[in-house]
């Protein structure tokens, strides 16, 4: 026999479980402290498992309520998307998004498959290119959404959805960031990486020469997997067979890359927005997963 699983006691639980507190949680639910205390006896019968450690002045979770609000919060979350998906109005059209090639395979598909479930009827046309590139396309109408790399923050409309280290970059299988000059592969002069990068080498008075040179993150790999160079990357764009080179090879700390989204003020706004919140939702529900190099 199934057991069917009421969201309004996974609610309940979950205000428990995240205030530690039986009279907080009747607040947040807005209920009282005895109808909540029928809740979680009403939630446990039902899984047969004790899933609260009731204390003096705090409620704590047992293992099985730990399992619980795992997902507690997954099935939650799933309910008030498909209520959201289905109450709204069903866009279409196309609307063109951009960002640069070195986050797309890291953040683009998450953010496409909800987009994609909630509006199955929007056509999505995407452009990677660089961060300098794609704020000039969005200043001139040719873009309607932006993920962009920067360094300054108070740029007008950008939206912050992550910051991340930015570290120096290397193939473990060869002792490149021995060489002088250093060898460097970077991005086309009007990047920041690049910027940070040389002016961070100037600083430490490390000699080096820009010997590979290239606007798509894979050729840059190419030149760094093969030993010929070193580069400068962000957390989330680090590809599998580079490394982060360690605090003991001596090289100059170099400054956080802030990912931020940018909003056209041309094009269909309703469209902008669907998108944005599907970014800013997958963001904030990924950062755990978004934080392993």
């Amino acid at each position: 026999m199934l057991t069917n699983i009421p969201t309004e006691l996974l609610r309940t639980f979950l205000a428990i479980a995240e205030n530690g507190s039986f009279s907080q949680a009747a607040e947040q639910v807005n209920r009282t402290q005895s109808a909540i205390s029928m809740q979680i006896k009403k939630l446990e019968e039902l899984l047969e498992k004790k899933l609260l450690n009731r204390q003096h002045k705090t409620t704590t979770l047992t293992a099985d309520g730990q399992v619980l609000a795992n997902y507690a919060r997954r099935i939650l979350q799933l309910n008030e998307e498909v209520v959201s998906i289905l109450r709204r109005p069903e866009l279409s059209g196309w609307i063109h998004i951009g960002l640069p090639d070195d986050y797309a395979p890291r953040f683009l598909p998450q953010v496409l498959a909800r987009f994609s479930r909630s509006h199955p009827r929007v056509q999505v046309k995407v452009t990677c290119e660089s961060s300098v590139d794609l704020l000039k396309k969005l200043k001139q109408g040719e873009i309607d959404l932006a993920l962009t790399a920067i360094t300054d923050l108070d740029q007008t409309g950008a939206l912050l959805l992550r910051q991340e280290p930015t570290f120096w970059a290397h193939s473990p299988r060869h002792l490149t960031h021995e060489l002088r000059p250093l060898p460097l592969a970077l991005f086309p002069g009007t990047c920041s990486w690049r910027r940070w990068a040389t002016a961070a080498l100037d600083h430490a008075r490390i000699d080096y020469r820009i010997a590979y040179t290239s606007s798509s993150l894979v050729g840059l790999q190419a030149a760094v997997k093969a030993g010929l160079a070193i580069t400068i990357l962000s957390q989330s764009a680090l590809p599998q067979g580079l490394r982060q080179l360690p605090a003991t090879a001596g090289f100059p700390d170099l400054p956080q890359t802030s990912l931020v989204l940018q909003k056209s003020s041309q094009g269909n706004q309703e469209l902008i927005e669907a998108l944005s919140a599907h970014f800013v939702d997958t963001f904030d529900c990924c950062q755990d997963e978004l934080s392993l190099v």
